[in-house]
């Protein structure tokens, strides 16, 4: 990372696709108003997906060490905790000396822990700050941030952040123009996050196996990069030489927008990527993440049942039996499908980038 370009937007946070991708749509859309590309940066973990979804979208990315808290006294977790607070320490020594060196007009954070050693520092050198929450329930680091200065954007009128902006979730140009056009035979698409689900893999393994001799639906499974390998061996081994079934497998969705265009109804958790599947008009089963700070995926997958854009489907409730009937109601019945496409597009805001932007360009200029 060249430290003698002037920055305009620093922008901090990641370790999921739920807060990467929409950080990538912020800097597209930065660009796009005539801000070159090198002048937008990004700090991020070393473990997160930004490693490499940041670079490949073109813009520089400095990593840091460190990673979250577990919150157990096993001996086990008391170790890994101390390694995590080390580096933790050196995480904010070194966002200090990278704000310091290139003195970003802004700060901009997107959540998680990777957020929070740059917007301490833009705090402590008087640099403005911008954060955004794309969930219902605000996170620890934003709290901290708007506790320290920073304007808030987030995605649900009602998140409890001080004089919160309802700006909506940033979406990126290729996913907001997908026009979805549903393949046939019908095809499910099964996307648990860039790391993966558990539940979510194994429910879709298990209706690989019940649905082996179908040809009128296929199932796209993208595991993630945590449990592919586990979920290649299992779909080796439970695939019989006369299936039919069209099942693929991936590690790791480099395309979401065909995904998009081609999926019937998708089966996913309920985090930041309920943004896009409202800007697409995706039918989805949602299936929340127990135990996500503040329960913010059960409120997200609320408001997409109560629009009749989802059906949800607890944890640990879900198993391939289960989703088999969920989903052969759902691709019975082509109406519903229509009718919960046209409630997911409800709920999507369509400006949100550029109201996120404007946000960031006020702050870097000190307008209130």
């Amino acid at each position: 990372m060249n430290g003698t370009a002037t920055v305009y937007a620093l922008v901090s946070g990641g370790g999921t696709g739920g807060h990467v991708y929409p950080a990538l749509a912020l800097a597209q859309e930065l660009v796009a108003r005539g801000h070159a590309p090198e002048a937008i940066r990004f700090v991020g973990a070393e473990r997160g997906i930004e490693a490499t979804a940041v670079p490949a979208a073109g813009f520089d990315v400095e990593l840091l060490p460190g990673r979250g808290l577990l919150r157990s006294w096993s001996p086990r977790a008391v170790a890994r905790n101390a390694r995590a607070a080390w580096d933790n320490v050196v995480a904010f020594k070194r966002a200090v000396a990278l704000v310091r060196r290139t003195r970003p007009a802004v700060v901009v954070g997107v959540g998680a822990y990777a957020s929070l050693p740059a917007l301490v520092a833009a705090a402590a050198l008087r640099i403005p700050m911008v954060v955004h929450e794309a969930d219902a329930q605000p996170g620890l680091a934003n709290r901290i941030a708007v506790r320290l200065g920073a304007r808030a954007a987030v995605s649900f009128p009602g998140t409890p952040l001080r004089n919160a902006v309802v700006t909506g979730n940033p979406i990126r140009p290729a996913i907001v123009a997908v026009d979805r056009r549903p393949s046939t035979p019908a095809l499910v698409a099964v996307v648990g996050g860039s790391l993966g689900a558990h539940r979510l893999n194994n429910a879709a393994l298990e209706l690989a196996d019940l649905w082996g001799d179908r040809e009128d639906v296929a199932i796209h499974h993208v595991s993630g990069v945590r449990d592919y390998e586990e979920c290649r061996v299992r779909l080796e081994a439970c695939r019989e030489p006369g299936d039919r079934l069209d099942y693929r497998l991936v590690r790791f969705e480099e395309h979401m927008e065909n995904l998009y265009q081609d999926a019937a109804i998708i089966v996913s958790r309920a985090g930041g990527m309920t943004a896009e599947l409202a800007a697409v008009g995706m039918p989805a089963v949602l299936v929340p993440l127990p135990g996500a700070p503040g329960d913010h995926q059960t409120k997200n997958a609320e408001a997409f049942a109560r629009a009749g854009a989802a059906v949800v489907v607890a944890d640990a409730q879900l198993d391939g039996a289960r989703l088999s009937r969920e989903l052969d109601t759902l691709l019975r019945n082509p109406a519903r499908l229509a009718g919960m496409s046209e409630a997911a597009r409800s709920l999507a805001r369509p400006d949100a980038t550029r109201a996120f932007a404007d946000l960031v360009e006020r702050a870097a200029r000190g307008i209130d």
